[in-house]
Order: structure tokens, then C-alpha cells, then sequence
């Protein structure tokens, strides 16, 4: 009895020194943190706090319809492992609220990140729901939002970078869905990501870029996988009129399809969008197909996918070479 109660305050020292001199809170869902759920943690924050609320994860799957408010500003959280610690819900858009209306797209989100200034490091986010309805795992409407090797997981409409101005930067991500699974109006950097078409769909991107926004979502040294059938997915097709999605320096799956993009069938649009690609390589990277009003970047053209331009005054903190050597 004296040996397991010494144990288990040895333990209780060795998860301190662990965790709680980094973090400001901790979440565990087995009931050993200073919370039970992460919105709990997030109600905790001080609202409009100026320096940064770190708040650690416990592995486990927490099934919460997670919401980090605008007024919650400067927030972190870290996940105990990417593949473990996991964010889900199963909300779906055409399924009823309490009135009887459906909660549409954007109410079947299982996360929503309102605020600026947030970052999410080692975490899955995950919409459960499956295939048959618009799903989304994440909503992200802040500014300076950015996400480190973190997973996201649905079917349909996985990822909603959402806002016109925002500006996201996903770091080492792993992003899976099938149809139109990454969408929205925000300026989005992808690098050294991996995009998974999964069996089913046709569509990665369905970018909404306002006419005024000289950037939508920008892939760099990405890989795009998947199990569904050969030359079957299309890098994007534009939502809105002046959609803009550009691939740099990415590997090709032997799904994408020779065409490359689709117009929505909506010929007219084929005016207005800029698709464009850079340096791709891989069996679904041949140009020879392409649609003709998709875009081969120069390298001269390329002096315009850095930080500094994409995302104006704010530079993420970053290992690339590519941005790291063109941001002086």
C-alpha cells in the first residue's frame, strides 16, 4: 500500500515537470488535468488576453462541438500526439436543430475558429459524419491562424478556411476528404502537406476568392494521395467566379485527373478564375492535357508567392527555404 501510494505521487511529480511547467492549463478527458474538455480550458482564457494562453491535450478522443470565440484571442493548443489526440463531432449539414431547420453547411462544423492569433499544434480535427451531406470537420474564420502537424478527417467540405482577409498557414498537415474537402474565401498557405482524395470524390479545392484578393490557397511542396481511381480528381473548381488556387512544386498522384480543373459547369468562370501550377512533378502532373485556361507559372512569376506578398505584414514562423531566403 505505502509502495503504490509513493508510486503515484512519483508520477504526479513526473506529469508536473512533464506538462504543467509549459503549459498554462491541461485537458485530460480521464480527469488528471486542470479540465475534463477543451472548451472548458477555452472558457477559462481571459477575453482579448494580449499574450499567449498555451493549453496542453491529453490523448483521447474528446467529442465536443469545439467553438474558440472571437474575444479569445492569442490561444495555443498542443496536442500529446497528432494521430491520438482527437477533436470530433458528427454533425451534418442537413440535419435539423432544435426548430426543424437545417443547420446548413457551416453549422455542421465541429470546430470553429473565430478567433485571431491561434495556433494548433499535434491534433486531429475530425468530422465523423461520413459521406451523404456537406460535413465539416473545421471552420476557420481568425486572422493569423496556423496549424502544425495536425490532421483533419471528412468526406465532404473537410476544411472551410472561410473568411475573405484571413490568413492561415498549415504546416506538415494532413488534410482528407473527397469532394470540394478544402473551400472558402481566406488566403491559405499549404506547405509540405499531404492532400488524400478519398474514393468517392472528384474535387480537392472549391475556392470562393473575392475578385479584390490577389491570393486563395497556395500549395507548396505538397503530395497529393489517394485510393480513388486513376485520373478521377480535379485540383479544384471555382465555387465563385474569381476562385484562386495555386500548386507549387507539389507531387501528383496518379489520380488527378489530365485535364487538371473543372469549371463547375460554368464556362463563364473560366474567365475569372486563376488556376495555376508551378515545378509539379508526379504521373498526375503531365501538362500536356491541361485545360487551357489553367496557368504555368514562370519563374519570374514566382517572385510573388512569398510571405511578404501573400500575406502582407505578417510572416508565420517558418522552417521554408523557399519563403525563409525571399522575405527580406
Amino acid at each position: 500500500m505505502k509502495i503504490s501510494k509513493l508510486a503515484s505521487i512519483f508520477f504526479c511529480l513526473l506529469t508536473f515537470q512533464a506538462y504543467g511547467q509549459a503549459y498554462d492549463f491541461i485537458v485530460d478527458g480521464k480527469g488528471s488535468g486542470d479540465f475534463e474538455t477543451i472548451q472548458a480550458a477555452i472558457d477559462q482564457v481571459p477575453v482579448f488576453r494580449k499574450k499567449e494562453t498555451s493549453i496542453f491535450i491529453k490523448n483521447g478522443v474528446y467529442k465536443e462541438k469545439l467553438t474558440i470565440p472571437q474575444n479569445r484571442e492569442n490561444i495555443t493548443l498542443i496536442g500529446e500526439s497528432s494521430e491520438k489526440t482527437v477533436i470530433s463531432f458528427d454533425d451534418f449539414a442537413s440535419k435539423k436543430n432544435r426548430f426543424g431547420e437545417n443547420l446548413g453547411t457551416s453549422g455542421s462544423s465541429s470546430v470553429y475558429i473565430y478567433a485571431n492569433d491561434f495556433t494548433a499544434k499535434s491534433l486531429t480535427f475530425e468530422n465523423s459524419f461520413g459521406a451523404g451531406s456537406q460535413a465539416v470537420a473545421v471552420l476557420v474564420s481568425g486572422d493569423r491562424v496556423i496549424f502544425d502537424n495536425c490532421r483533419f478527417l471528412g468526406f465532404q467540405d473537410t476544411l472551410y478556411p472561410k473568411k475573405e482577409g484571413s490568413r492561415q498557414y498549415y504546416k506538415n498537415c494532413y488534410i482528407e476528404g473527397a469532394t470540394d474537402f478544402i473551400f472558402g474565401w481566406a488566403t491559405a498557405v499549404f506547405e509540405d502537406c499531404e492532400i488524400f482524395s478519398r474514393k468517392g470524390g472528384k474535387y480537392i479545392t472549391a475556392a470562393s476568392t473575392n475578385k479584390a484578393d490577389d491570393f486563395g490557397f497556395v500549395f507548396i511542396n505538397c503530395k497529393l494521395t489517394s485510393d480513388a481511381p486513376d485520373q478521377s480528381v480535379y485540383l479544384g473548381r471555382p465555387w465563385r467566379p474569381d476562385a484562386k488556387t495555386v500548386y507549387l512544386s507539389c507531387e501528383f498522384g496518379q489520380h488527378i485527373h489530365p485535364e487538371g480543373w473543372h469549371n463547375w459547369n460554368k464556362p463563364e468562370r473560366e474567365q475569372t478564375a486563376f488556376y495555376a501550377e508551378f515545378n509539379c512533378f508526379g504521373p498526375g502532373a503531365g501538362d500536356q492535357q491541361r485545360v487551357k485556361w489553367s496557368h504555368k507559372l514562370s519563374s519570374r512569376e514566382m517572385v510573388f508567392y512569398r510571405f511578404k506578398y501573400i500575406f502582407d505584414d505578417w510572416v508565420p514562423n517558418t522552417e521554408s527555404v523557399l519563403f525563409k531566403s525571399n522575405t527580406n
